[in-house]
């Protein structure tokens, strides 16, 4: 990294008071991945490794690295030696040295979670960030089965190959390709801290308890290890969905509770000609399914909107404004009819660029085993079949406690979508058995950062557990926020919270460094 740059990146973090990704499956378009709120100008391939550059360093923006893609020979079946042998695949990973203190500086890993690793990597500033003043070398792995880490090619997806597909797989991917590359880079005594927002919060915990003596500490950003392990109230996800409508101004909750009953009655009266032209739909709904799925797309537009509440405009699973649940709020009390209200407020979600001109239901939003959404793409149907196998999300909404239609999904309606759809019984309890659920004193050097503004949070550690079981509530924070690059419109929450996980990380990387040196 050159003198300038470090001065560039110092003044950076001065100015904005700093020292230091659930649902991304295929909702948008990968072929060209422009960041607005991180300033990135252009994608361009370069000598056969991608790069990432910007135009000029803005108040919005923060120093991007330089990448370089490349791909790691992966054993396709760490745990069974006769099932493929020793056969490999091919697992995309992205590395840059620019920030290294090279053979000395910790390594900064992100466990890549349901997406394109791109889509991940530059969207989470975070880490550029605090590599540039830990001396880091910075590597983001894409997980097996998303992306372009298919280990069957376009036969991934088919049974049985798909049973591959597993966290422990991933988790092992991930610890072999951390020893290789340590060995390859001469880096063998540098400490590795894992970053992950979402699930790949959850995989950095896990990376933490499976693999202490490969990492040395975790970030897991938004990460409900409690909820998907299969404790808590099933209530709980869209409750908090709905607070954060309902905080803004209690009006919003009641507006959008009375569209959802207009809609009910118009479905009740089997008057599918009204719904279709008062939600701009491309065809007539003409049974209770369509009024399901249609309600299903609907709830999941609120969803995407709480859960990406930021301060300013995103291209992070689409197009999104500031302040989402502001703008949505703003639109269903505009005084329209309500369901022209509702109609366009889900088009924040669904139509950001105003050419959509009818919705169909069953393109833009696919059902599957997680009732917060799956994506669009091959890889919603990797998330799918993990939501049909480890990961538990029988989440539902009631009327009652939310403000959206009563939607249950229960354990008995995971079975048999499941069942029907891979051929596979959900294992209720496994990853609580695996991954000690809420029993986790004995472990340490975790993180848990957690906003109030997002639906996950209560699903994840929000109390300090022990003095290195650390969690970080973020008042003002939606999903993962602090494992965003800075932003002039961050609150004064979000920057105290990342401070707060730089000088943690920090510690860690000496405590370890001391060990090894």
């Amino acid at each position: 990294m050159s003198a300038l740059a470090l001065v560039i990146l110092s003044l950076f973090f001065c100015l904005h008071g700093n020292i230091r990704g659930f649902p991304y499956r295929g909702f948008m378009t990968r072929q060209f991945l422009t960041r607005s709120s991180e300033s990135v100008s252009f994608v361009q391939e370069l000598d056969g490794a991608r790069s990432v550059t910007q135009s000029a360093l803005g108040k919005h923006a923060e120093p991007v690295p330089h990448f370089k893609e490349k791909y790691f020979s992966q054993i396709l079946d760490h745990f069974n030696f006769n099932n493929m042998g020793n056969g490999t695949f091919n697992q995309r990973y992205l590395i840059t040295d620019e920030f290294w203190d090279r053979g000395v500086g910790p390594i900064f890993f992100y466990t890549g979670n349901e997406g394109d690793i791109w889509e991940f990597a530059l969207n989470s500033g975070f880490i550029w960030e605090t590599a540039g003043l830990q001396g880091a070398l910075v590597i983001f792995a894409e997980h097996r089965y998303y992306g372009k880490s298919l280990p069957f090619g376009e036969k991934s997806f088919r049974i049985p190959e798909i049973g591959l597909l597993t966290v422990e797989q991933a988790l092992a991917d991930y610890a072999v390709m951390i020893t290789e590359l340590k060995k390859q880079l001469d880096a063998t005594e540098c400490p590795v801290i894992v970053f992950g927002g979402s699930y790949g919060g959850m995989l950095s915990v896990y990376m933490r308890l499976r693999y202490p003596n490969i990492v040395a500490g975790a970030l897991a950003a938004s990460a409900p290890i409690l909820s998907t392990a299969g404790l808590g109230d099933s209530r709980q996800f869209f409750r908090d969905v709905t607070a954060d409508f309902e905080n803004y101004n209690p009006s919003c909750r009641d507006a959008v509770q009375e569209a959802f009953q207009q809609l009910e009655n118009l479905a009740q009266h089997e008057d599918y000609g009204h719904i279709r032209s008062a939600f701009t739909l491309c065809k007539t709904p003409g049974s209770s399914q369509d009024i399901h799925q249609l309600k299903g797309l609907l709830r999941n537009a609120f969803t995407l909107m709480a859960m990406l509440d930021y301060p300013y405009s995103t291209h992070f699973m689409g197009n999104m404004p500031a302040n989402p649940v502001k703008v949505a709020c703003d639109i269903m009390l505009s005084g329209k009819n309500l369901l022209s209200a509702l109609r366009d407020t889900v088009g924040i979600v669904y139509n950001s660029t105003g050419d959509v001109q009818c919705y169909d239901i069953y393109t833009i939003y696919v059902e599957c085993a997680d009732p917060t959404g799956c994506g669009l793409g091959s890889d919603s149907l990797a998330w799918d079949y993990q939501a049909c196998t480890e990961i538990e999300m029988c989440f539902e909404s009631n009327n009652v406690t939310d403000m959206f239609p009563p939607m249950p999904f229960t354990e008995q309606d995971r079975v048999q979508y499941c069942t029907r759809k891979w051929g596979v019984v959900p294992r209720p309890g496994w990853l609580k058995t695996q991954f000690w659920g809420d029993a986790l004193s004995t472990a340490s050097n975790i993180i848990f950062s957690n906003g109030d503004l997002d639906p996950w949070a209560n699903g994840g550690v929000r109390k300090s557990i022990s003095s290195s079981l650390i969690a970080v509530n973020i008042p003002e924070g939606a999903h993962h926020l602090d494992l965003r690059g800075s932003n002039i419109a961050d609150p004064v929450s979000v920057r105290d919270a990342r401070r707060k996980e730089a000088e943690i990380i920090a510690k860690w990387v000496k405590m370890e460094s001391k060990k090894m040196f």
